[in-house]
């Protein structure tokens, strides 16, 4: 395992996919022009379309799960892996495309710098977001900033960088969509100091796996959790 400086140098760049085929290839490809000397990660979520294929043959680490287990669970497999191979800084982007990975230097190098322990790729609330997307993309950000005492610009963004000491302190124990928004949480009510990067906002009418009652009540039950920080502010 790498130590000291070069440890924490180390990048692994971690994609969760699920029926991804379509995608996956162009992520992984430019991810790796982008961070040529970083390690590529793709989780295969129990697809049946041939994402491990298309993600193994544009360069990527393939991880499959031999059934469908969420993409919090993805993960989590990731995380683990990372560091266990000596990841001294973590990336994250979705397989759909809609975070440009040509942006992943500008979320990585806070954090291997160390000005920020983790970075969120932050998309304006524009015309390019769907309306309903955009109102509990603004809620979400709110209960964020309470929780953390500062603003958090993108709290729903699963385009993120992390040190190794935040993958290794902040475990949550979700499985779905809402492991993104406990991990952002428990960080923020953690202390880590969180820093943003404004990414365009990219939605190309991608069929989403997120299932719209179940998903956002588990999401509501993770801010629950936060909820006297939420309503005192953070102390």
């Amino acid at each position: 395992m790498p130590a000291g400086a070069e440890g924490r140098r180390a990048v692994a760049v971690l994609v969760p996919a699920f029926q991804a085929a379509a995608t996956i290839a162009d992520v992984v490809a430019r991810a790796r022009r982008a961070l040529p000397d970083a390690a590529v990660y793709v989780v295969d979520d129990g697809s049946t379309d041939g994402t491990a294929g298309a993600a193994s043959a544009a360069g990527a680490r393939v991880l499959p799960h031999p059934r469908n287990r969420g993409k919090g669970a993805a993960l989590a497999t990731g995380i683990a892996r990372a560091l266990a191979d000596g990841a001294g800084v973590i990336a994250t982007l979705d397989a759909d495309g809609q975070h440009p990975p040509e942006r992943l230097p500008q979320l990585v190098e806070p954090v291997a710098g160390g000005a920020a322990d983790l970075v969120l790729g932050a998309r304006a609330r524009g015309g390019g977001m769907p309306l309903g997307r955009r109102c509990t993309n603004w809620l979400s950000a709110a209960l964020a900033s309470r929780v953390a005492g500062t603003r958090v610009a993108d709290a729903q963004t699963g385009f993120r960088a992390f040190s190794r000491r935040v993958a290794e302190t902040v475990r949550p124990r979700e499985a779905g969509y809402d492991f993104e928004a406990a991990f952002l949480l428990e960080a923020l009510a953690r202390g880590f100091h969180v820093g943003s990067v404004g990414i365009p906002t990219i939605y190309a009418g991608e069929r989403s796996h997120f299932r719209h009652w179940t998903d956002t009540w588990r999401l509501a039950r993770v801010f629950t959790r936060h909820g006297r920080r939420i309503i005192f502010g953070a102390r």
